[in-house]
């Protein structure tokens, strides 16, 4: 009498997905990337739908939204704005003549480009948005896959990807902001950096530099890696531009004129704003209005500190952040990025220090350090622990967008921005 072997079904369920897995693997790597970004955006859409299950009344729409019209609030509305009516010549005013919020805060190249799509294909100026955030986020991973190939193999790359598309303000990626497209231009000319192809990097870093206000930390990082590579030209004496960590003269040449590049396009959207209203301050006048206070550099993190922690410990701790951000940047697995992204790091988190009022949007705005992504992969090649960060920042990602993106009135009136 014969028997039949009984198969343990998890077992059974592990031999399925190493086949998946397998299969994956035999996938050019670009399609991996579209393949493993696309499904986690599918999660955070799944968050973004039961999330607007539960959405009570808003400033915009009835109570439980479809999943369109959950995504296009908070900001997108002002992209929309944009669209719609431009810029204003003269900044709105209150009876006591401040400036009231207004389309200056919102840099150009977003909605010029949906603006484009709309009147070319008929779409509503919210589709076109939202289509061109959605494929500005899949042009992003591939860019970030590029620039981290350029510091690991393919399955590290791969895992700097993976942290890239769940980061738990990740979701924002697929929402009408401009931070898809931002991210896309960023990766790409950072990839360009490290590759020294700074002649083209030059029209990529001015349509960064009208994208997003991140031009004035890209400037700063490739001056400070002007002057690191030409102390580096001038050591190497007879032997320079001759082996692949010394840059020669005409390295020096593209990338003082990148430099120049940057430096100039980071200050042309607040000189636009003041050729079209007539008001030197007009951005920054324009910026403040959400902060409710003028622009002071570095004084909201220290009025922050003491908000939270008290007056001996509030003063403290900004300085304790940025001795340990400071110390990170030179952690061997943080190391291992090179001298480009490491100096992108710093710098940017520098310009957000000096320039950003800390509030719930700060988590949204640390998406550009995102090569630090490639570094916490570094820090461990177990795949539990990678795919433990990958699991909790999915369980992350549910907080930010039923905390922030979510609309829930405070006492007050208002609500915590995404």
């Amino acid at each position: 009498m014969s028997t039949v072997a009984r198969r343990n079904p998890l077992a059974s369920a592990g031999d399925a997905a190493h086949r998946v897995a397998s299969a994956l693997r035999s996938w050019p790597s670009w399609l991996q990337v579209m393949a493993l970004y696309a499904a986690a955006r599918l999660v955070s859409a799944c968050i973004f739908m039961a999330a607007a299950l539960h959405q009570g009344p808003n400033p915009w729409f009835p109570p439980k939204p479809d999943y369109w019209n959950f995504i296009n609030i908070w900001d997108a509305r002002w992209y929309g704005q944009v669209i719609a009516n431009g810029y204003p010549s003269v900044l709105p005013t209150d009876s006591a003549g401040n400036v009231q919020e207004n389309t200056w805060a919102f840099y150009p190249l977003f909605p010029a480009l949906a603006g484009g799509l709309s009147r070319l294909t008929g779409l509503n100026p919210a589709a076109s948005l939202t289509l061109i955030a959605m494929l500005a986020g899949f042009g992003a991973a591939l860019a970030v896959y590029k620039l981290f190939r350029q510091r690991a193999g393919q399955a590290t790359a791969m895992w700097g990807v993976a942290f890239f598309s769940t980061f738990p303000v990740s979701a924002v990626l697929q929402v009408p902001y401009a931070e898809p497209l931002s991210l896309l231009l960023l990766a790409w000319a950072l990839l360009l950096v490290v590759r020294r192809q700074y002649l083209w990097a030059m029209p990529v870093v001015v349509l960064l530099c009208l994208s997003r206000p991140v031009g004035v930390p890209f400037a700063a990082t490739v001056g400070l890696l002007l002057a690191f590579r030409a102390v580096a030209f001038l050591r190497a004496g007879p032997q320079r531009g001759s082996d692949d960590a010394t840059h020669s003269g005409r390295d020096l040449a593209a990338l003082t004129g990148l430099t120049a590049v940057a430096g100039v396009s980071a200050l042309a959207w607040p000189a636009v704003a003041w050729a079209a209203t007539g008001d030197p301050q007009a951005y920054t006048k324009t910026e403040t209005v959400w902060r409710g206070q003028d622009l002071v550099p570095f004084k909201p993190w220290f009025d922050t500190g003491v908000e939270l922690f008290g007056p001996m410990l509030g003063i403290l701790a900004p300085v304790v952040f940025v001795a340990l951000f400071a110390a990170m940047l030179f952690l061997p697995p943080v190391v291992r990025l090179g001298v480009e992204l490491r100096l992108w790091c710093a710098c940017y988190m520098g310009y957000l220090l000096a320039f950003l009022h800390p509030q719930t949007s700060t988590f949204r705005m640390l998406l550009p350090l995102f090569p630090l992504a490639l570094g916490a992969v570094f820090l461990s090649r177990s795949r539990a622990y990678r795919g433990t960060v990958v699991v909790m920042f999915l369980l992350l990602q549910v907080v930010w967008i039923v905390w922030l993106w979510a609309w829930a009135p405070l006492p007050g009136g208002g609500d915590y921005p995404p």
